[in-house]
């Protein structure tokens, strides 16, 4: 798409540190589990949509770990796709390091699909 401003990718400025391609996903299910603590550990939680608040459904604000099934996801460290991103390819994530992230806050995240 086009994005004749910063804020039309959700940025806080018009600074861009890097930037991504990932392959169109031809599979129609997005399947991903969530998990309170690291190695898969505590509460879990499925989900297979987006989550635009992760406390308001998950009742957590920290996810330490991660299993994508099914698709490609977008985590965001704010509610409502705001902040830092990560990229999350199918696979198994024991902590939140393996995803690149710098804590274990998460406010939520999305599919990445075609829009």
């Amino acid at each position: 798409g086009e994005y004749p401003d910063y804020q039309r990718w959700m940025g806080f400025n018009d600074n861009i540190r890097s930037c991504r391609s990932y392959p169109h996903y031809r599979g129609g299910n997005y399947r991903m589990k969530i998990y309170e603590r690291p190695d898969f550990g505590g509460q879990m939680m499925e989900f297979m949509d987006d989550c635009p608040s992760v406390y308001d459904r998950f009742r957590y604000r920290d996810i330490h770990s991660c299993h994508v099934m099914d698709g490609y996801w977008t985590f965001y460290e704010h509610p409502n796709y705001r902040g830092r991103q990560y990229f999350m390819r199918p696979g198994e994530y024991k902590k939140y390091s393996d995803w690149g992230g710098f804590n274990s806050t998460i406010g939520s995240f999305r599919r990445m699909r075609d829009f």
